[in-house]
């Protein structure tokens, strides 16, 4: 995919859509998707989706399993957020950045279609959905989804 088309794919929106924007978390409830355990490490789940958030104090990650599958890591295998950047292409990481950086100081939802270079090789594109958990006025985290697509 070209950057211009990336930069077609990525938007943001109000977070008084988050609503609609995370109908498929109801679908793809990780609780469940979680035991559908893969084969071997890189396989994907049946659902080929999973729930992450951040906490913004530290970066410090919680992933379901499906998000480990997708990046093709063991799950449950300690991650940063540091290290799990590098599995981006770097047009990739670099729209990634500026729009989590507009979500956490306009207080918005996004979207991005993300080009990854998963743990067992090859090239994966993903959309991530994301959103910022509002404590106060402040930001504390960013949550959401991200399937393979």
């Amino acid at each position: 995919m070209t950057t211009a088309r990336l930069m077609e794919l990525n938007r943001t929106w109000p977070i008084w859509e988050q609503g609609r924007q995370f109908e498929l978390g109801t679908i793809l409830n990780s609780a469940i998707t979680d035991v559908l355990v893969p084969g071997e490490v890189g396989d994907l789940g049946v659902h080929h989706a999973g729930c992450w958030e951040c906490d913004l104090f530290d970066n410090s990650l919680i992933w379901s399993g499906g998000v480990y599958d997708i990046f093709g890591l063991p799950r449950g295998t300690p991650i940063t957020r540091d290290e799990i950047v590098t599995f981006y292409s770097e047009p990739s990481r670099s729209a990634m950045e500026r729009l989590r950086g507009y979500a956490i100081k306009n207080k918005r939802g996004f979207s991005l279609d993300a080009e990854i270079y998963p743990a067992i090789g090859g090239v994966r594109w993903m959309r991530i959905i994301g959103a910022p958990v509002v404590e106060g006025a402040r930001v504390t985290r960013l949550h959401g989804l991200k399937l393979i697509i």
